[in-house]
């Protein structure tokens, strides 16, 4: 791809940035949305989170994990046995770094 091309792209995907969401800010009165729509939007959130980070969690190079001495396994059974605890976020992170990475960094898993 050259230069031109490059920025081509880039400008391309600003223009449509700036077209899908700043619509928003153009209009003077706020835009009704129903109310299907508004209760589906309280699950996009979990649901991006978990497309992100299911397939992190579960897979390797591209294939499911066959080994149980994985430390991504035991940080999220930390985080998630935390998180049924304490039902705080920064707490349920914490947990599941401080075993990630003893296991990561000090056993090489």
């Amino acid at each position: 791809m050259s230069n031109a091309e490059a920025w081509l792209a880039v400008m391309g995907l600003v223009v449509v940035t700036l077209a899908t969401r700043g619509g928003f800010f153009l209009t003077r009165r706020e835009l009704p949305m129903p109310g299907w729509l508004q209760k589906g939007l309280r699950y996009a959130p979990l649901a991006a989170l978990s497309a992100v980070v299911v397939p992190e969690v579960l897979m390797l190079d591209g294939h499911l994990i066959h080994q149980v001495q994985d430390a991504r396994l035991f940080a999220v059974a930390a985080a998630a046995a935390w998180f049924y605890w304490r039902r705080g976020l920064l707490g349920t992170m914490v947990a599941g770094m401080v075993v990630y990475l003893p296991l990561r960094l000090g056993l090489g898993w």
